[in-house]
């Protein structure tokens, strides 16, 4: 059993990782660690976990851990990352791991000279319904990949949001940008050539709200756009010269409908859906996760060349947004 330890109280440590770890096959959450450790004792109660910690850093040292997970402000992210692998512990790290594609170089130097784990927490890499979209492209089935069309969007203008913070990491790129992005270079193998995009920011919080996003691939487009101030929607549709895939709800399953897998033949003739009743994404991602530590076998972990090649898309489109035109990734 791999033991986590938990970087803080965060909602999404609390509602959706936490949970999951705890029902994983092979790993568990041993400490929480909070700068109020009346909130971390709360927390480990909660989910009858035995340790809480007052600091960071106390955690870090205990020997009651084999890994960190961290849902800190984005832009803190760096910073803890390097401290866990210097402590010796894997890290898994949610996303965006880091603001710029440069900052994530010394992520590599402190996984490598610590010999641990770190990846990023990209749960729908380890969802089978991107799996399975996937293998659908491997298998032909809509020919040959011509365009890939997607949406992210929310609500949300609340100031105290870290979303809405720019000191924090905030911004709709950061935050939901990555998710096309990474989607559709786990199912396809392929990286994105250079960029074109329009980036609107809020007057008020100046964190970037919205952006439209145009990705040449080479041998295929993608396009999407992202808001974090317009109304709820998800979608992701690969489209070849023999078909189409529509993955409804693609990264949020929970909220925004059934995890459903579309496939469409070229003339609507014949059509194939694929349901996924609960695919466990984030329990699917913890037992990766600690697969790979346990074992030393990484290879299906989101590595951090990975995620350094998504962070030059998402800095690309941000120069993109400021200059006009296409700029290399």
């Amino acid at each position: 059993m791999l033991r986590f330890g938990i970087l803080s109280t965060a909602k999404i440590g609390r509602e959706l990782v936490v949970p999951a770890i705890q029902d994983a096959e092979n790993c568990v959450v041993t400490a929480i660690a909070s700068r109020d450790v009346a909130r971390a004792r709360q927390m480990a109660d909660r989910f009858s976990v035995p340790h809480a910690f007052g600091s960071y850093e106390e955690m870090l040292a205990s020997d009651t851990i084999d890994a960190v997970y961290i849902p800190l402000p984005t832009a803190q992210h760096v910073e803890w990352t390097v401290k866990a692998a210097d402590a010796g512990k894997h890290v898994l790290c949610e996303k965006p791991i880091a603001l710029k594609a440069g900052e994530i170089d010394q992520l590599i130097a402190a996984r490598d000279r610590n010999k641990v784990l770190v990846s990023e927490a990209y749960m729908v890499t380890y969802a089978p319904v991107w799996r399975k979209v996937r293998d659908l492209l491997a298998e032909g089935a809509i020919g040959t990949l011509k365009h890939v069309q997607g949406a992210f969007t929310y609500f949300n203008r609340d100031p105290n949001n870290m979303r809405n913070i720019p000191e924090l990491g905030g911004g709709g790129l950061p935050d939901i940008g990555v998710y096309p992005t990474i989607s559709t270079r786990f199912v396809t193998g392929a990286e994105p050539l250079r960029v074109e995009a329009a980036v609107e920011r809020d007057k008020d919080f100046g964190t970037d709200i919205y952006a439209s996003v145009r990705a040449d691939f080479g041998s295929f487009e993608l396009s999407f756009y992202i808001s974090t101030q317009m109304a709820a929607r998800q979608v992701m549709v690969f489209h070849g010269d023999k078909g189409f895939i529509e993955v409804k709800s693609p990264f949020n399953a929970d909220r925004y409908g059934a995890e459903e897998v579309e496939l469409t033949n070229q003339n609507h003739s014949q059509s194939q859906l694929f349901r996924f009743q609960d695919s466990r994404q984030y329990r699917r991602e913890a037992e990766a996760f600690a697969k790979a530590a346990l074992s030393g076998d990484h290879g299906d972990i989101v590595s951090l060349e990975s995620s350094k090649n998504n962070q030059k898309v998402i800095d690309a489109i941000y120069r993109a947004g400021e200059r006009g035109g296409w700029e290399n990734v």
